[in-house]
């Protein structure tokens, strides 16, 4: 299980390391690529879900559901996230933790949040 989590984890560090460098090497290029290095990140995302209903070898109905909830959970992350972000644009942020010192503490708490729901169905 730890295998493809570790596998995900390094796809999408290695993705933001490449957009990093070129952004600072190629501007151009990175305006040219746009929104399409971000989204191999959520293409990660994706593949561990599919990665895990394979390990758990669940049914086919089960495996869509799971899609289906994993879909709408990352689609309430993000809008959680983007809501978030908009009200801290007109907040007095600190300046050192404005960008993506903040975005990380956001995540984190919101991370702390979604695992309260851990075992509500069950």
């Amino acid at each position: 299980f730890f295998r493809f989590i570790l596998f995900i984890i390094i796809i999408a560090a290695f993705v933001q390391f490449v957009e990093m460098v070129i952004d600072r090497y190629s501007p151009k290029l990175y305006q040219t690529l746009g929104i399409f290095l971000p989204l191999i990140t959520v293409n990660c995302a994706i593949l561990g879900v599919s990665l895990f209903m394979v390990i758990r070898e669940h049914s086919f109905i089960v495996t869509i559901g799971y899609g289906f909830g994993s879909g709408v959970g990352w689609l309430l992350a993000i809008l959680a996230m983007a809501g978030i972000r908009q009200r801290l644009n007109e907040s007095r942020v600190p300046v050192g933790l404005r960008g993506p010192g903040i975005t990380l503490i956001i995540a984190g708490l919101m991370a702390l949040a979604f695992v309260g729901f851990t075992g509500v169905l069950s």
